[in-house]
């Protein structure tokens, strides 16, 4: 071991070290402190701030993430909603055709434009009022509605802080009402609609359904309520005036609120001071800016008056041609022009106030209140429907007596027996060519001959008898015998065919191939009539009618009827069988829509009828219609049982039907018009004739008076007429100068015509001189028979007034009240077909009787004593 170690020598085996002994403190080395125990720290007094501080910062990076959440789900979940109702309801506007206003059928008042017929003033007139950054600002502005909300609670006024885009959102997806859930959805559908769709199809969605005030909304319905004129025609002022209603449309309506003007003035001029600061407006248009006076308020007119009747009649124009259907037509939005003129709309009310219905006493007159009346008027030439009556007002009445299907229209339809036997050259039973100086036997009852069917023998009024007489004095007189023969000579199919040719719808209730249908069953509308008796006035040229000029819904622009020449109510294959002489099917007739027309029959057949229905006029039962003060042709009819009473007539430039007709207020079942204006009876040749005549005068007033210009039948000749007669000296018939002759006038383009003696050849005579007629007629041809028996004759010395007396001078006429014995004639019950009546197995109604002669008092002479 070694001595320094103290270890064993041998190295081969290691001990462990002997522990260390202890050795005292060095005194020259300080001594190690003991350890000491550590106290807890202490809380500083920012602590529980700053937890807090983090706590809160915490909650707002989550609220500010679940924001975003909720912003990108919204934004995800929230489509774009389907248009609310109000927002796409539009109203129906309807116009008189020069472009003024007739009616809005319709309980919102709009109608939408496009942005390009909104003028750049006026929308920027829009954004300077409502949203000055509109095209460069987002669709939602967060900024505007932190705004508007602390100037709402600060008290600065409540305010919306929305964009135009949220509004827009509000008016056409929303709706008004002030909720959270509401404000939401709007939030967000302004998000994606800014996406989606530019500025300008916001802007016009905004213009077109803001509420600018007088229950107007869009800005086209704001400027007919507030100016009278449509969007496109506001100038700059007057688009300001407008822009400034959107903040508050009623108090700043200073025709309505007065007290507000100064508050108007204030929003007119911050609008218009914001367009020269967007450089929208010069600061020189600034100044010669002056402010555009709003028109007077209006109160709906609604659809009372004639209103209701004219749009109920476009509307069933529209449906029946099929230019829309009625449930598209329903839904709004159309502008439609008619071809209805103000003008002559406000004379024919004029007339129908002054010969009916000022003269109407329900209160003691029973009869009066059954009285119904209906009219239409029709330009021959361009087949426009310038004028409607029907009835007293559509608020009271509200069946439309101008399109209703369900009167008979009596013997306004002789006239197509007698066209069509024109058309075809018929034959009496004796091989007779039929012409207007064809003798035929008008005696009462006389059974029709050549009829297959079972026995007819209809009824004249009041069973008078009249013997040969011609076609044209049956015709003056309405004689059923003579035209129920004269249709089977002609052939019922012929006769029906001729009707639907000339106008009258194919689908005419009672419109029956029989010979009761010359005696007028069938019961077509006033206005079908009128279109039929426009075919005669222009010729025999038949194209399509029309009420509308144009129709158009959101700028589209719809397709009317006669593209193809014909409407769907009166096709080419509705002609009448036969050849036609010379028809053009693509000829146009010159006017200034290029309207297609056909010749439905040939010129010579139609100028001759006219011919025949002057005379009716002239000295038959229409006389009446001689204070119009010009040329004119017509037909008197009386439904059976003096239900209905009707004149339909024409001038060369206009065609009318006017007729009076009998219902029950209560129960709408027929009455007759016995009694009605304090009159005994009434027929055609009274109060229908004289509002005939009384809105020809004024309709055509300023208009010079046209002569017929007619081409007549091989072999017939116009009688020569006085020269009043064809001039605007008044309705009075001159006197029939010396015995035996008559005056003379000058024939268009030729000279005179030759003297015609009074007597046989009159058209106009008596009837008692019917068997001279027949007789001086067989000394022409060199044949005399034997005499035929005479009508029977009223006793002398007071001549009748009856169906046998027709007046050739007003000096004549008889007063329009007399005992009912000496009452003219009307269209009488006209006999019964019978059970398994000729063509007719039902055994309807034979139909009206002819009318008697004009027991019609002078223009403006009272009805009654």
């Amino acid at each position: 071991m070694s001595p320094s170690s103290g270890m064993p020598s041998d190295t081969s085996e290691v001990l462990p070290p002997a522990p260390a002994a202890w050795e005292p403190r060095d005194p020259t080395v300080p001594a190690t402190p003991p350890p000491r125990r550590k106290r807890p720290p202490r809380r500083r007094r920012g602590g529980r701030f700053r937890r807090l501080l983090r706590w809160l910062v915490g909650l707002a990076f989550l609220g500010a993430l679940l924001l975003l959440g909720g912003l990108v789900a919204g934004y995800l979940l929230v489509d774009i909603p389907p248009a609310n109702a109000t927002a796409v309801a539009q109203s129906n506007l309807f116009l008189y055709r020069d472009g003024t206003q007739l009616a809005r059928a319709g309980e919102v008042d709009r109608e939408n434009v496009s942005l390009s017929r909104v003028p750049l003033t006026v929308q920027h007139a829009v954004l300077a009022a409502e949203d000055r950054d509109f095209h460069t600002s987002p669709a939602v502005d967060p900024r505007a509605m932190l705004r508007a909300t602390w100037n709402t609670l600060t008290g600065k006024g409540r305010q919306s802080g929305s964009t135009i885009t949220q509004q827009y959102v509000k008016n056409y997806y929303l709706g008004q009402e002030q909720t959270l859930t509401r404000k939401a959805k709007e939030f967000f559908i302004a998000l994606r609609l800014g996406r989606e769709k530019d500025k300008a199809e916001i802007l016009e969605g905004y213009l077109n359904t803001s509420y600018f005030g007088r229950n107007a909304y869009g800005i086209q319905a704001a400027a007919r309520a507030y100016y009278g004129k449509d969007a496109e025609d506001l100038d700059t002022a007057e688009g300001a005036y407008l822009a400034s209603l959107l903040n508050a449309p009623n108090a700043y309506d200073v025709a309505t609120h007065p007290e507000n003007r100064e508050r108007a003035l204030a929003r007119w001029r911050y609008v218009l001071d914001g367009m020269v600061g967007e450089g929208w407006l010069s600061k020189a248009g600034r100044a010669a800016a002056v402010f555009p006076a709003p028109q007077p308020a209006r109160a709906s007119a609604g659809l009372s008056g004639q209103r209701g009747y004219l749009v109920q009649a476009v509307e069933q124009y529209l449906t029946e041609a099929g230019v829309v259907d009625e449930k598209t037509l329903a839904a709004g939005g159309f502008r439609i022009t008619t071809t209805l003129e103000r003008a002559r709309q406000d004379a024919f009310v004029k007339a129908v106030d002054e010969v009916v219905n000022s003269r109407l006493d329900p209160e003691h007159r029973p009869a009066d209140r059954s009285v119904r009346v209906g009219g239409a008027a029709v330009e021959p030439s361009t087949g426009k429907v310038v004028a409607l009556y029907g009835g007293i007002d559509y608020t009271r009445q509200f069946v439309n007596n101008a399109t209703r299907r369900d009167y008979q229209v009596g013997s306004t339809f002789k006239p197509f027996v007698l066209t069509a036997a024109f058309q075809h050259g018929a034959q009496t039973q004796e091989g007779e060519r039929i012409t207007p100086d064809t003798l035929y036997d008008g005696d009462n009852r006389r059974p029709v001959q050549g009829w297959s069917g079972a026995p007819y023998d209809p009824a004249n009024e009041d069973d008078a008898s009249y013997g040969p007489l011609t076609v044209r004095s049956a015709t003056d007189r309405s004689v059923n015998a003579v035209y129920a023969q004269m249709a089977v000579d002609v052939g019922p199919s012929r006769v029906r065919d001729t009707a639907v040719a000339l106008g009258l719808p194919r689908r005419t209730p009672d419109l029956t191939a029989s010979p009761s249908i010359a005696l007028g069953p069938a019961t077509a509308s006033v206005l079908d009539l009128a279109r039929a008796y426009a075919t005669l006035a222009n010729h025999g040229r038949h194209g399509p009618y029309t009420l509308v000029e144009r129709i158009t819904r959101d700028e589209e622009e719809f397709a009317l009827p006669g593209d193809d020449g014909f409407s769907d109510l009166a096709r080419p294959e509705d002609g009448p069988d036969g050849p036609q002489d010379g028809p053009d099917e693509s000829e146009h007739d010159g006017d200034d829509h290029g309207r297609r027309t056909r010749q439905v029959v040939t010129r010579e057949a139609a100028d001759t009828t006219t011919s025949v229905l002057r005379s009716v006029v002239q000295g038959g039962t229409g006389t009446a219609a001689l204070a119009a003060g010009r040329p004119a042709a017509g037909k008197t009819g009386t439904a059976e049982d003096d239900k209905a009473a009707w004149f339909a007539g024409y001038t060369p430039e206009l065609a009318t039907v006017v007729a009076m007709m009998g219902q029950d207020p209560e129960t709408g079942r027929q009455l007759p018009l016995y009694g009605a204006l304090g009159l005994p009876r009434i027929n055609g040749g009274g109060a229908p004739a004289e509002i005939w005549a009384r809105f020809t005068r004024d309709a055509l007033a300023g208009v010079a008076p046209k002569q017929f210009d007619l081409k007549l039948m091989e072999g017939v000749e116009e009688p020569p007429l006085p020269d009043q007669l064809d001039g605007t000296e008044g309705h009075e018939v001159p006197g029939a100068g010396p015995p035996g002759r008559r005056p003379q006038r000058p024939r268009p383009g030729g000279p005179a015509g030759p003297t015609v003696p009074t007597g046989p050849t009159d058209p106009r005579m008596p009837v008692r001189e019917a068997r001279e007629v027949r007789e001086a007629r067989e000394v022409r041809e060199g044949a005399r028979a034997e005499p035929v028996r005479e009508a029977p004759q009223a006793p002398a010395p007071a001549p009748a007034a009856g169906p046998e007396q027709v007046p050739t001078t007003a000096a004549e006429a008889p007063q329009p009240l007399r005992p009912p014995a000496e009452q003219g004639g009307q269209d009488g019950p006209g006999g019964q077909d019978g059970p398994g009546g000729p063509g007719e197995p039902d055994g309807g109604a034979g139909g009206p009787g002819g009318d008697g002669p004009g027991q019609v008092p002078p223009l403006g002479a009272p009805f009654g004593p």
